[in-house]
């Protein structure tokens, strides 16, 4: 299993193995480093007979603030879109986490916003601390999502409930997120770790095989992320949204 990671944390115990993102200095902000990482060691997963459960969690404050804009440079952002260089290997990574024959859990520890609340959504489940704040803030930045946001959002959530969250770009906690439907299960941050230990618990005494069917059973929402991903809009203020936070 790969170990010489600079962005992530992989680490495997009793059939579980938890990928964290680790720049916490950051608020584990994505970087086109990370997914690289990220991608690797999903697949390591995916591919591992002795891991029967993933949890992907981060480190200190937070899940993921979601990208690091100061990652992309000068690149310029054509129709409100980050880029080939982070919606490539991010399309990549939410495939993976979705389809390989494992539950995937998301612990969301802290802020997890945009990109990040993509990637959580890709996720089978989520578990989420009370005081976490998450949020999709493309439409408060000038952008649109390219990772599946369309797609999952209302399927956790409802399409009314997704509208309503996309288009306000406003923060809810995680209490909010579990009466949503968004997350299945919040704790308070002292007993998160107990918390996420139960729902482990509770998933390992079940027999993996039927964790495989049941990845593919659930495959309800490609059609919508085939549209999401093919789709493009004319958004020219994305420059102007985006001033000093590059």
């Amino acid at each position: 299993m790969p170990s010489d990671f600079t962005e992530i944390e992989l680490t495997i115990a009793g059939g579980v193995a938890t990928i964290m993102f680790d720049r916490p200095d950051a608020l584990n902000a994505i970087t086109p480093t990370m997914l690289a990482e990220l991608n690797e060691a999903a697949s390591s997963c995916a591919e591992d007979n002795h891991v029967r459960i993933v949890v992907l969690t981060g480190r200190g404050r937070a899940f993921s603030a979601g990208v690091d804009l100061k990652a992309l440079g000068e690149r310029e952002l054509v129709n409100g879109k980050v880029g080939d260089i982070l919606d490539v290997p991010a399309r990549q990574l939410t495939t993976t986490l979705s389809t390989m024959p494992k539950p995937v859990v998301a612990a969301v520890n802290g802020f997890c916003f945009t990109g990040a609340l993509e990637i959580a959504l890709a996720c089978d489940l989520i578990l989420v601390a009370d005081e976490a704040k998450i949020g999709d803030t493309h439409a408060k930045f000038g952008l649109r999502p390219t990772w599946g946001m369309t797609a999952r959002l209302p399927a956790a959530v409802g399409i009314a409930r997704a509208r309503e969250l996309s288009y306000t770009a406003r923060t809810i906690d995680g209490q909010e997120a579990a009466a949503l439907g968004l997350a299945v299960r919040s704790a308070p941050r002292e007993t998160f770790d107990d918390a996420l230990q139960t729902l482990l618990s509770e998933m390992l005494a079940n027999s993996s095989e039927s964790f495989a069917a049941y990845k593919d059973l659930y495959q309800e929402v490609l059609p919508a992320l085939e549209h999401e991903r093919t789709r493009d809009y004319p958004i020219s203020d994305t420059d102007d949204r985006l001033a000093g936070f590059r």
